[in-house]
């Protein structure tokens, strides 16, 4: 959902009169990268469901201390999430999930048509990507976890450097260094990995 910055503050402030339409078009426009955030760092759907729902219960709790700045309403719900996933490693250490495996469905599924068959693919095109795809989650794997979470929440959930800066009080100069690092050796990885 395309929202302006002038609707998204109108929306933000009818939030914070308890307006459930605001709070269900906030929670639509940001749940799709909350939970997919969230699922690459638990280890299963129901515990980043859970994470997510989880932050919108404390988002309309703390609304009112919400002040727009650098890192926005999505920033600011993504500060919210993080410490979610960190109590939640904290309560269960085995939700964590380790084997990026299990984070998230072969790309093959992406070549497939909206509404074709899986069939329709071209059986040789699905194994290609799915042997990439296993390579880039285990070149991922092999990063450090704060390179992982840099990446996730710059590449993945599209934040921002001074929302990721703002969020694990870093400088945005040192965000953007930290993630064409961690890109490199994503990068170094994955050949390694190919060969």
């Amino acid at each position: 959902m395309n929202t302006s910055p002038t609707e998204l503050e109108r929306l933000v402030e009818r939030a914070r009169t308890a307006d459930p339409d605001a709070w269900e078009a906030i929670y639509r426009r940001a749940y799709p990268r909350l939970f997919a955030y969230a699922r690459r760092r638990l280890s299963s759907d129901g515990a980043a469901e859970d994470a997510v729902s989880e932050t919108i219960t404390r988002a309309m709790h703390r609304i009112d201390g919400f002040v727009w700045g650098d890192v926005g309403i999505d920033g600011w719900l993504f500060g919210i999430a993080r410490n979610v996933v960190l109590e939640t490693y904290r309560a269960d250490a085995r939700t964590y999930a380790a084997d990026p495996a299990t984070l998230s469905e072969p790309v093959a599924e992406g070549l497939r048509p909206h509404g074709a068959p899986s069939s329709s693919v071209d059986p040789a095109v699905q194994v290609v990507a799915m042997v990439e795809h296993d390579i880039v989650r285990r070149a991922f794997a092999r990063l450090t976890a704060p390179e992982q979470e840099l990446l996730e929440l710059r590449v993945v959930s599209g934040l921002g450097a001074q929302a990721v800066a703002t969020l694990t009080g870093q400088r945005p100069g040192a965000v953007r260094m930290a993630q064409s690092r961690a890109l490199g050796r994503l990068r170094a990885e994955y050949e390694e990995l190919n060969r």
